[in-house]
């Protein structure tokens, strides 16, 4: 008869591998990918190095784990201020902005997931969360085009030419923090790069990206 964890085994061991999943989140936030090892992970969380591989089976999975969490946060978050305005147009603009902001308030963690080199796992869900954000501003694009509010255009490309110049706009001074700039959780400027106005100029850029008539320009 094969054997079969009692609730209470099998609480204790997502419990365990939560602990991990938190301790990896500390060390991204800290050091980035590169920090992420499993021996570091494991004194993170105070265990021993071979029970990461009971709950993680290599690095490779733990960090597709670990972005794939990290990501679904950020792209909750655009989403909701996507969907928050009643107009369109505001709704994309807003998530633009979000964007930004939670960037520049963790740039160590916002490198890791936009730019650090990774292992090919991981890349491969960049893709995957790159359209995630690309979908939450393809829907209000369309919402807007279908009722006349923006001009005709293509939401999806409209929406991925938004996310990448978004990303854009953001990787260059954020490498300065894994690079050991002022300190991995402080708004990271560069000389013509992110300070704290960028979010709301990204916004600025969006509406008029999107053709609003009058976008401001701050």
């Amino acid at each position: 008869m094969p054997y079969r964890r009692t609730p209470a085994v099998q609480a204790r061991l997502d419990d365990r591998r939560r602990d991990l999943l938190d301790a990896a989140r500390a060390l991204l936030a800290d050091e980035g990918y590169a920090g992420c090892t499993v021996a570091a992970v494991a004194a993170r969380a105070r265990i021993a190095t071979g029970s990461v591989y009971r709950h993680f089976p290599s690095k490779s999975v733990l960090a597709v784990e670990l972005f794939r969490s990290v990501v679904t946060a950020e792209v909750a978050a655009v989403s909701a201020a996507a969907h928050r305005p009643a107009d369109p147009a505001e709704g994309v603009a807003a998530a633009a902005e979000t964007f930004a902001r939670r960037a520049l308030r963790r740039p160590r963690v916002a490198y890791a997931l936009l730019a650090e080199p990774v292992d090919p796992a991981v890349e491969t869900e960049r893709l995957v969360f790159r359209r995630a954000f690309r979908d939450v501003f393809a829907a209000r694009i369309a919402e807007g085009t279908a009722s006349g509010r923006l001009p005709p255009q293509d939401p999806p490309l409209t929406a991925a030419a938004l996310v990448g110049a978004c990303a854009e706009a953001l990787i260059g001074p954020l490498s300065g923090a894994a690079a050991g700039g002022p300190g991995p959780h402080a708004p990271v400027p560069g000389p013509d790069g992110p300070g704290p106005g960028t979010p709301a100029r990204l916004a600025a850029f969006t509406r008029r990206a999107l053709g609003v008539p009058h976008a401001d320009h701050p």
